[in-house]
Protein backbone atom coordinates (compact mmCIF):
# COMPACT_ATOMS: atom_id res chain seq x y z
CA UNK A 1 0.00 0.00 0.00
CA UNK A 2 1.01 3.31 -0.83
CA UNK A 3 0.99 6.59 1.04
CA UNK A 4 -1.70 8.95 -0.45
CA UNK A 5 0.12 12.10 -0.74
CA UNK A 6 -2.53 14.13 -2.19
CA UNK A 7 -4.98 13.01 1.30
CA UNK A 8 -2.41 13.47 3.36
CA UNK A 9 -2.13 17.09 1.87
CA UNK A 10 -5.71 18.26 1.81
CA UNK A 11 -5.44 17.39 5.43
CA UNK A 12 -2.98 20.67 6.62
CA UNK A 13 -4.70 23.86 5.92
CA UNK A 14 -1.10 25.73 5.28
CA UNK A 15 -0.96 23.70 1.42
CA UNK A 16 -4.30 25.94 0.66
CA UNK A 17 -2.95 29.10 2.47
CA UNK A 18 -2.62 32.15 -0.10
CA UNK A 19 0.50 33.44 2.26
CA UNK A 20 1.73 29.77 1.48
CA UNK A 21 1.84 29.64 -2.37
CA UNK A 22 4.55 28.75 -3.52
CA UNK A 23 6.66 28.14 -0.77
CA UNK A 24 8.40 24.55 -0.13
CA UNK A 25 8.49 24.07 3.83
CA UNK A 26 11.79 22.25 5.20
CA UNK A 27 12.43 23.72 8.09
CA UNK A 28 9.90 21.05 9.98
CA UNK A 29 12.22 19.57 12.20
CA UNK A 30 11.73 23.06 14.31
CA UNK A 31 8.08 22.81 13.74
CA UNK A 32 6.04 20.83 11.40
CA UNK A 33 2.44 22.34 10.18
CA UNK A 34 -0.69 21.68 12.47
CA UNK A 35 -3.35 19.49 11.05
CA UNK A 36 -6.79 20.18 10.34
CA UNK A 37 -7.96 18.17 13.10
CA UNK A 38 -5.92 20.24 15.40
CA UNK A 39 -6.38 23.62 13.83
CA UNK A 40 -10.77 22.54 14.62
CA UNK A 41 -10.45 21.48 17.97
CA UNK A 42 -8.51 24.51 19.22
CA UNK A 43 -10.75 26.64 17.82
CA UNK A 44 -13.44 24.81 19.14
CA UNK A 45 -12.77 24.85 22.33
CA UNK A 46 -11.80 28.84 22.43
CA UNK A 47 -15.64 28.82 21.05
CA UNK A 48 -17.62 26.86 23.31
CA UNK A 49 -15.46 25.31 26.00
CA UNK A 50 -12.45 27.98 27.36
CA UNK A 51 -14.04 28.00 30.73
CA UNK A 52 -12.37 26.33 33.72
CA UNK A 53 -12.63 22.52 33.56
CA UNK A 54 -14.33 20.05 34.82
CA UNK A 55 -16.51 22.21 37.00
CA UNK A 56 -19.74 20.71 38.02
CA UNK A 57 -21.80 22.48 34.55
CA UNK A 58 -22.04 21.13 30.81
CA UNK A 59 -19.48 23.53 29.45
CA UNK A 60 -17.20 23.47 32.16
CA UNK A 61 -17.58 19.18 32.18
CA UNK A 62 -17.20 19.25 28.33
CA UNK A 63 -13.81 20.85 28.68
CA UNK A 64 -12.62 18.41 31.32
CA UNK A 65 -13.95 15.57 29.06
CA UNK A 66 -11.75 16.99 25.49
CA UNK A 67 -8.71 17.34 27.56
CA UNK A 68 -8.98 13.52 29.28
CA UNK A 69 -9.63 12.49 25.42
CA UNK A 70 -6.27 13.52 24.29
CA UNK A 71 -4.26 11.94 27.52
CA UNK A 72 -6.32 8.83 25.99
CA UNK A 73 -5.85 8.73 22.56
CA UNK A 74 -2.10 9.60 22.52
CA UNK A 75 -1.30 6.94 25.04
CA UNK A 76 -3.27 4.47 22.66
CA UNK A 77 -0.47 5.36 19.65
CA UNK A 78 2.02 5.16 22.25
CA UNK A 79 1.56 1.61 23.98
CA UNK A 80 1.49 3.26 27.55
CA UNK A 81 -1.42 3.99 29.95
CA UNK A 82 -3.53 7.26 29.63
CA UNK A 83 -2.02 8.47 33.38
CA UNK A 84 2.11 7.74 31.71
CA UNK A 85 1.11 10.74 29.38
CA UNK A 86 2.93 14.14 30.63
CA UNK A 87 1.80 17.56 28.59
CA UNK A 88 3.54 20.56 29.12
CA UNK A 89 4.80 23.81 27.89
CA UNK A 90 8.09 22.24 26.03
CA UNK A 91 10.54 19.27 25.81
CA UNK A 92 12.88 21.51 27.83
CA UNK A 93 10.91 22.49 30.01
CA UNK A 94 9.80 19.20 30.95
CA UNK A 95 13.30 17.64 31.20
CA UNK A 96 13.88 20.56 33.69
CA UNK A 97 10.90 19.49 35.88
CA UNK A 98 11.81 16.04 35.27
CA UNK A 99 15.45 16.18 36.90
CA UNK A 100 14.22 18.44 39.91
CA UNK A 101 11.12 15.49 40.38
CA UNK A 102 13.85 13.13 40.33
CA UNK A 103 15.78 14.01 43.31
CA UNK A 104 15.07 10.48 45.13
CA UNK A 105 16.66 8.42 42.68
CA UNK A 106 19.71 9.89 43.18
CA UNK A 107 22.55 8.29 45.32
CA UNK A 108 25.75 10.05 47.06
CA UNK A 109 28.20 8.84 44.73
CA UNK A 110 25.39 8.85 41.47
CA UNK A 111 26.67 8.99 38.34
CA UNK A 112 24.88 10.27 34.90
CA UNK A 113 25.43 9.64 31.56
CA UNK A 114 24.85 12.15 28.70
CA UNK A 115 25.58 12.58 25.06
CA UNK A 116 27.07 15.41 23.01
CA UNK A 117 25.22 14.39 20.12
CA UNK A 118 21.31 15.60 22.12
CA UNK A 119 19.88 19.03 21.59
CA UNK A 120 20.32 21.11 24.73
CA UNK A 121 17.03 19.75 26.10
CA UNK A 122 17.66 16.28 26.61
CA UNK A 123 21.51 17.87 27.91
CA UNK A 124 22.06 20.71 30.02
CA UNK A 125 19.54 19.95 32.46
CA UNK A 126 21.29 16.71 33.23
CA UNK A 127 24.47 18.32 33.41
CA UNK A 128 23.71 20.98 35.93
CA UNK A 129 23.34 17.83 38.47
CA UNK A 130 26.71 17.58 38.66
CA UNK A 131 26.76 20.97 40.18
CA UNK A 132 24.69 18.65 43.58
CA UNK A 133 27.52 16.36 43.58
CA UNK A 134 26.53 14.31 41.14
CA UNK A 135 29.18 12.76 38.60
CA UNK A 136 28.06 13.53 34.96
CA UNK A 137 30.04 11.37 32.19
CA UNK A 138 29.47 11.91 28.56
CA UNK A 139 28.96 9.73 25.95
CA UNK A 140 30.74 11.13 22.83
CA UNK A 141 30.16 10.73 19.41
CA UNK A 142 32.67 10.06 16.65
CA UNK A 143 33.94 13.37 15.59
CA UNK A 144 34.49 11.99 12.07
CA UNK A 145 30.44 10.76 11.59
CA UNK A 146 28.85 12.50 14.08
CA UNK A 147 27.00 8.79 15.62
CA UNK A 148 27.36 7.11 18.97
CA UNK A 149 28.53 3.66 19.12
CA UNK A 150 26.87 1.60 21.69
CA UNK A 151 29.64 -0.43 22.30
CA UNK A 152 31.38 2.62 24.35
CA UNK A 153 28.60 2.60 26.59
CA UNK A 154 30.54 -0.70 28.09
CA UNK A 155 33.18 2.05 29.52
CA UNK A 156 30.83 4.27 30.84
CA UNK A 157 27.73 2.09 32.69
CA UNK A 158 28.69 0.65 36.10
CA UNK A 159 26.70 0.36 39.49
CA UNK A 160 26.88 3.76 40.06
CA UNK A 161 24.87 4.80 36.97
CA UNK A 162 21.99 6.20 38.00
CA UNK A 163 21.03 7.64 34.56
CA UNK A 164 21.13 7.41 30.94
CA UNK A 165 20.08 10.28 28.70
CA UNK A 166 20.18 10.14 24.69
CA UNK A 167 18.85 10.89 21.98
CA UNK A 168 16.47 8.79 19.61
CA UNK A 169 17.81 10.91 16.43
CA UNK A 170 20.07 13.55 16.58
CA UNK A 171 18.57 16.54 15.15
CA UNK A 172 21.11 17.67 13.14
CA UNK A 173 22.89 14.03 12.29
CA UNK A 174 19.71 12.35 11.67
CA UNK A 175 21.18 8.71 12.64
CA UNK A 176 18.28 7.05 14.12
CA UNK A 177 19.75 5.25 17.36
CA UNK A 178 19.14 1.58 17.96
CA UNK A 179 16.88 2.63 21.23
CA UNK A 180 15.81 -0.69 22.80
CA UNK A 181 19.47 -1.85 22.79
CA UNK A 182 20.99 1.06 24.58
CA UNK A 183 17.95 0.79 26.45
CA UNK A 184 18.74 -2.69 27.13
CA UNK A 185 22.45 -1.78 28.63
CA UNK A 186 21.69 0.00 31.05
CA UNK A 187 18.69 -1.76 32.48
CA UNK A 188 21.53 -4.28 33.09
CA UNK A 189 23.01 -2.11 36.13
CA UNK A 190 20.08 -0.70 37.25
CA UNK A 191 20.40 2.47 35.38
CA UNK A 192 17.00 4.26 34.45
CA UNK A 193 16.72 5.89 30.37
CA UNK A 194 15.60 9.02 29.31
CA UNK A 195 15.08 8.79 25.60
CA UNK A 196 14.74 12.64 23.81
CA UNK A 197 12.48 11.45 20.76
CA UNK A 198 11.51 14.91 19.40
CA UNK A 199 13.74 14.30 15.82
CA UNK A 200 12.14 11.00 15.57
CA UNK A 201 8.10 11.19 16.67
CA UNK A 202 7.73 13.27 13.55
CA UNK A 203 8.35 10.15 11.20
CA UNK A 204 5.53 8.51 13.10
CA UNK A 205 4.92 8.43 16.61
CA UNK A 206 6.90 5.71 18.71
CA UNK A 207 5.61 2.14 20.06
CA UNK A 208 7.26 3.25 23.58
CA UNK A 209 6.17 0.51 25.26
CA UNK A 210 8.26 -1.49 22.80
CA UNK A 211 11.23 0.73 23.18
CA UNK A 212 11.53 -0.51 26.86
CA UNK A 213 12.89 2.98 27.83
CA UNK A 214 11.62 4.73 31.18
CA UNK A 215 10.74 8.05 29.98
CA UNK A 216 9.92 9.47 26.28
CA UNK A 217 9.75 12.92 25.55
CA UNK A 218 8.87 14.72 22.05
CA UNK A 219 7.27 18.08 20.89
CA UNK A 220 3.32 17.98 19.79
CA UNK A 221 4.59 21.21 17.25
CA UNK A 222 6.87 18.97 15.74
CA UNK A 223 4.41 15.88 15.45
CA UNK A 224 1.42 18.18 13.75
CA UNK A 225 0.09 19.68 16.82
CA UNK A 226 0.36 22.28 19.41
CA UNK A 227 3.22 24.23 20.78
CA UNK A 228 3.20 21.65 23.93
CA UNK A 229 5.91 19.19 24.90
CA UNK A 230 4.72 15.67 25.88
CA UNK A 231 6.68 13.31 27.79
CA UNK A 232 5.61 9.65 28.62
CA UNK A 233 6.94 8.28 32.66
CA UNK A 234 6.50 4.73 33.57
CA UNK A 235 4.19 4.88 36.22
CA UNK A 236 5.87 3.11 39.26
CA UNK A 237 8.49 6.14 38.66
CA UNK A 238 6.19 8.87 38.51
CA UNK A 239 5.03 7.44 42.03
CA UNK A 240 8.58 7.74 43.74
CA UNK A 241 9.18 11.42 42.14
CA UNK A 242 8.84 14.43 44.27
CA UNK A 243 5.93 16.26 43.14
CA UNK A 244 6.47 19.46 41.29
CA UNK A 245 3.46 21.07 41.61
CA UNK A 246 1.01 22.82 44.19
CA UNK A 247 1.42 19.96 47.59
CA UNK A 248 -2.86 19.43 47.15
CA UNK A 249 -2.06 18.30 43.66
CA UNK A 250 0.50 15.58 44.92
CA UNK A 251 -2.36 12.72 43.72
CA UNK A 252 -2.91 13.91 40.10
CA UNK A 253 -0.48 12.09 37.94
CA UNK A 254 -1.64 14.63 34.85
CA UNK A 255 -0.35 18.00 37.77
CA UNK A 256 2.34 16.44 39.76
CA UNK A 257 5.00 17.35 36.86
CA UNK A 258 3.31 20.47 35.65
CA UNK A 259 4.69 23.64 38.15
CA UNK A 260 2.67 26.35 36.22
CA UNK A 261 -0.75 24.67 35.63
CA UNK A 262 -1.84 23.63 31.41
CA UNK A 263 -3.12 25.21 29.00
CA UNK A 264 -6.21 23.74 28.70
CA UNK A 265 -7.35 24.71 24.77
CA UNK A 266 -4.11 23.25 23.60
CA UNK A 267 -4.05 20.04 25.71
CA UNK A 268 -7.65 19.70 24.45
CA UNK A 269 -6.48 20.11 20.73
CA UNK A 270 -3.81 17.38 21.28
CA UNK A 271 -6.42 14.81 20.19
CA UNK A 272 -6.54 16.42 16.78
CA UNK A 273 -2.96 14.65 16.19
CA UNK A 274 -4.68 11.26 16.86
CA UNK A 275 -7.58 12.07 14.82
CA UNK A 276 -5.58 12.84 12.29
CA UNK A 277 -3.20 8.94 12.33
CA UNK A 278 -6.93 7.61 12.95
CA UNK A 279 -8.33 9.48 9.18
CA UNK A 280 -5.03 7.60 7.70
CA UNK A 281 -6.09 4.80 8.75
CA UNK A 282 -9.42 4.96 7.89
CA UNK A 283 -8.54 6.40 4.45
CA UNK A 284 -5.95 3.34 3.50
CA UNK A 285 -7.89 0.67 5.15
CA UNK A 286 -5.65 0.07 7.93
CA UNK A 287 -7.09 -1.81 11.11
CA UNK A 288 -6.29 -2.67 15.00
CA UNK A 289 -5.72 -1.38 18.04
CA UNK A 290 -3.97 1.66 18.22
CA UNK A 291 -0.46 0.71 18.31
CA UNK A 292 -0.96 -1.83 15.54
CA UNK A 293 -2.27 1.28 13.70
CA UNK A 294 1.15 3.64 14.31
CA UNK A 295 2.99 0.68 13.39
CA UNK A 296 1.39 0.68 9.91
CA UNK A 297 1.72 4.06 9.46
CA UNK A 298 4.91 3.78 9.95
CA UNK A 299 5.27 1.51 6.73
CA UNK A 300 3.59 4.15 5.24
CA UNK A 301 5.35 6.98 5.54
CA UNK A 302 8.63 5.95 5.81
CA UNK A 303 9.04 4.94 1.81
CA UNK A 304 7.23 8.28 1.19
CA UNK A 305 10.15 9.96 2.82
CA UNK A 306 12.66 7.99 2.16
CA UNK A 307 12.15 8.60 -1.80
CA UNK A 308 12.53 11.98 -1.35
CA UNK A 309 15.50 11.50 0.72
CA UNK A 310 16.99 9.22 -1.12
CA UNK A 311 17.04 12.48 -4.00
CA UNK A 312 18.34 14.78 -1.68
CA UNK A 313 21.18 12.51 -0.79
CA UNK A 314 22.34 11.63 -4.37
CA UNK A 315 22.06 14.95 -4.86
CA UNK A 316 24.21 15.98 -2.61
CA UNK A 317 26.83 13.12 -2.75
CA UNK A 318 27.17 14.00 -6.54
CA UNK A 319 28.43 18.07 -5.10
CA UNK A 320 32.07 18.62 -4.26
CA UNK A 321 31.16 22.10 -2.52
CA UNK A 322 29.26 20.69 0.71
CA UNK A 323 30.12 18.53 3.46
CA UNK A 324 27.03 16.15 4.73
CA UNK A 325 27.03 15.70 8.17
CA UNK A 326 25.54 12.35 8.97
CA UNK A 327 24.87 9.36 7.22
CA UNK A 328 25.42 9.63 3.20
CA UNK A 329 22.54 6.72 2.64
CA UNK A 330 18.85 6.23 3.88
CA UNK A 331 19.31 3.30 6.21
CA UNK A 332 18.26 3.93 9.82
CA UNK A 333 18.22 7.60 8.87
CA UNK A 334 15.33 10.59 9.19
CA UNK A 335 14.60 12.93 6.54
CA UNK A 336 16.94 15.78 8.15
CA UNK A 337 19.52 16.68 6.73
CA UNK A 338 22.34 19.25 7.71
CA UNK A 339 24.97 20.03 5.30
CA UNK A 340 27.91 22.89 5.72
CA UNK A 341 28.83 25.08 2.43
CA UNK A 342 32.53 24.37 1.45
CA UNK A 343 33.03 27.36 -1.12
CA UNK A 344 30.33 29.72 0.03
CA UNK A 345 29.77 31.60 2.78
CA UNK A 346 26.36 30.69 5.25
CA UNK A 347 25.22 34.46 4.03
CA UNK A 348 24.94 33.70 0.91
CA UNK A 349 23.02 31.00 0.21
CA UNK A 350 20.25 31.62 2.59
CA UNK A 351 18.61 35.01 0.83
CA UNK A 352 19.35 32.67 -2.29
CA UNK A 353 16.70 30.03 -1.27
CA UNK A 354 14.27 32.71 0.03
CA UNK A 355 14.05 34.09 -2.95
CA UNK A 356 13.03 31.18 -4.80
CA UNK A 357 10.81 30.16 -1.79
CA UNK A 358 12.50 27.57 0.28
CA UNK A 359 11.64 27.67 3.70
CA UNK A 360 15.02 26.71 5.63
CA UNK A 361 17.37 27.89 8.48
CA UNK A 362 20.85 27.73 9.53
CA UNK A 363 22.78 27.42 12.84
CA UNK A 364 23.05 25.17 15.37
CA UNK A 365 20.05 24.13 16.21
CA UNK A 366 20.38 23.89 20.05
CA UNK A 367 23.00 21.04 19.48
CA UNK A 368 26.10 23.15 19.79
CA UNK A 369 28.23 20.67 21.52
CA UNK A 370 27.35 18.18 18.93
CA UNK A 371 28.84 21.08 16.27
CA UNK A 372 31.99 21.48 18.42
CA UNK A 373 32.51 17.89 18.46
CA UNK A 374 32.12 17.82 14.80
CA UNK A 375 34.42 20.83 14.51
CA UNK A 376 32.04 23.16 12.70
CA UNK A 377 31.74 26.86 14.35
CA UNK A 378 28.73 27.61 15.94
CA UNK A 379 28.54 31.24 14.28
CA UNK A 380 27.87 29.93 10.98
CA UNK A 381 26.58 26.18 11.85
CA UNK A 382 25.02 24.06 8.99
CA UNK A 383 22.35 24.65 6.93
CA UNK A 384 19.58 22.23 7.38
CA UNK A 385 16.65 20.40 5.58
CA UNK A 386 13.58 18.51 7.20
CA UNK A 387 10.70 17.56 5.55
CA UNK A 388 8.10 14.82 6.74
CA UNK A 389 5.25 12.54 5.05
CA UNK A 390 3.22 15.52 3.49
CA UNK A 391 6.29 16.73 1.44
CA UNK A 392 6.13 16.32 -2.29
CA UNK A 393 8.08 15.50 -5.00
CA UNK A 394 7.68 19.27 -6.82
CA UNK A 395 8.53 20.58 -3.50
CA UNK A 396 12.15 18.71 -3.55
CA UNK A 397 13.03 19.69 -7.17
CA UNK A 398 12.17 23.15 -6.04
CA UNK A 399 14.65 22.86 -3.43
CA UNK A 400 17.35 21.04 -5.27
CA UNK A 401 16.75 23.91 -8.03
CA UNK A 402 17.43 26.91 -5.67
CA UNK A 403 20.12 25.07 -3.87
CA UNK A 404 21.87 24.64 -7.10
CA UNK A 405 21.23 28.29 -7.98
CA UNK A 406 22.80 29.42 -4.49
CA UNK A 407 26.03 27.00 -4.56
CA UNK A 408 26.80 27.80 -8.46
Amino acid sequence: MKLDLNFVRSQFPAFTEDTHEGWAFFENAGGSYPCRQVVDRLHDFYLRLKVQPYYPNPISQAGGAAMDESYRKLAGYLNVSADEVHLGPSTTQNTYVLARAMRPFWRKDGEIIVTNQDHEANSGAWRKLGDTGMVIREWQVDPATGLLDPADLDALLNERTCLLAFPHCSNIVGHMNPVSTIAGKAREVGALTVCDGVAAAPHGLPDVGALGVDIYLFSLYKTWGPHLGCMTVRRDLLDRMENQGHFFNAHHPHKKLVPAGPDHAQIASAAGVIDYLDALCVHHHIEGNAAERGHRLHELFIPQERQLLDTLLDWIRGREDLRLIGPETTRDRAPTVAVVPLRKPMSDLLPVLSRRRIMAGSGHFYAARLLEALGIPLDSGVLRFSFLHYTSPAEMDQLLSALGEALD
